[in-house]
């Protein structure tokens, strides 16, 4: 089987499961009792915190665990929505968000909040002057991925936040799931920054928010402070350590991973451009892990049907998605409801091959010849 499906999920790399089962066999007190044992595993989750911080270049008291990406960014927006509403129900976002942004949007937008879409460049950037001419007196919070799930667009997130603290009480979120561990994150231009470590070699199960130490948010979980007054819930203290690793590890090999999964990226982009009926979707703004593809004309569920039963396994959008819906942010990229109906998502690691891809392509060529339009 060849995996080519990364930016929906990516293996453990063996240095954080390894951290995972040490600190389970060792710390089995909660770190919120006050016995020695609780103090051992309160001890080892700043130390992980503290690794976190420095790895980010953030205060260790920013950080707030979650069970995942969903729930940090629900807690974002929710939260915030929530606390600062006395100054403004007016929200701005884009077209390119998670699901987990669009759907914690939608509830806001149900609970009476006001709700704009900043447009796109053709590159797929979100327009710095657009987003200045939407800021209103009573927006009080702008959500914009730094890289979205389906295209790979990177937004240049300081140039936007520049713009974002322009308005009086406005906070700038930034959901950062697909840039962690694979490009620097801006922490320092957003007021909320949100990710997972299953996307970096990390473990499910485990979120993070970093919340800057001026900003309230409404907690969404009730019944205790836990290690912050913002979240309840029991330290998860093993799955926090792993991200501590697997963010660590990560880090030190972004450069050397970034230029690999580039080549790899070149190589795939120069053979499948040679398809007259294929768009290329992803831009020169993308980062080299996604590459997003169309096929007007064709069923893409069943064009990637054929390719799992040839041992290739990717996606048609993000993995959160519903099924034979239009892509959302290829649709607000191209305008083209049938490119956006027909997309392919092809997301790489640097544990892809060069072998890998010469037998996707070899796999591609027999599914489009058998589907072509």
């Amino acid at each position: 089987m060849i995996y080519l499906d990364y930016a929906a999920n990516t293996p453990v790399c063996e240095e954080a499961l390894q951290t995972f089962c040490q600190v389970s066999r060792e710390y089995i007190a909660n770190p919120n009792s006050p016995h020695a044992m609780g103090l051992a595993a309160k001890e080892r989750l700043d130390e992980a915190t503290r690794q976190i911080a420095q790895l980010l270049m953030v205060e260790e008291e920013e950080i707030i665990y979650t069970s995942g990406a969903s729930e940090s960014n629900n807690l974002a927006l929710l939260g915030a929505a929530e606390e600062y509403q006395k100054y403004g129900k007016h929200i701005i976002t884009t077209y390119l968000e998670h699901s987990s942004v669009n759907g914690a949007v939608a509830e806001l937008q149900n609970r009476g909040f006001e709700v704009d879409y900043v447009g796109l460049t053709e590159d797929g950037l979100v327009d710095p002057e657009e987003l200045r001419e939407l800021l209103r007196e009573d927006t009080i919070l702008v959500s914009i991925c730094q890289v979205d799930s389906e295209i790979g667009i990177r937004q240049q997130i300081g140039a936007l936040a520049a713009v974002v603290k322009t308005a009086p009480h406005c906070l700038f979120h930034v959901d950062a799931t697909q840039a962690a561990g694979k490009i620097p994150l801006e922490t320092a231009h957003a007021d909320l920054i949100t990710f997972a470590p299953h996307k970096f070699y990390g473990l499910n199960g485990c979120g993070v928010l970093i919340k800057k130490k001026n900003i309230l948010l409404r907690p969404q979980i009730h019944g205790g402070i836990s290690t912050t007054p913002f979240r309840s819930g029991t330290p998860a203290l093993a799955l926090i350590a792993s991200t501590a690793k697997a963010l660590s590890v990560a880090v030190q090999s972004m450069d050397e991973r970034y230029r690999y999964v580039e080549g790899l990226n070149r190589k795939l982009t120069a053979a499948l451009s040679k398809y007259k009926g294929v768009r290329i979707n992803s831009t020169k703004q993308s980062v080299p892990f996604i590459l997003n593809l169309s096929i007007p004309g064709v069923k893409t569920e069943r064009f990637q049907e054929e390719l799992s039963n040839r041992g290739i396994c990717l996606s048609t959008k993000s993995a959160c998605c519903a099924p034979n819906t239009v892509s959302r942010p290829v649709f607000a990229l191209t305008k083209d409801r049938r490119a956006a109906l027909s997309t392919l998502r092809i997301s790489l690691s640097h544990l892809t091959t060069q072998e890998e891809l010469d037998t996707f392509l070899a796999a591609f060529d027999e599914c489009w010849k058998n589907n072509e339009p």
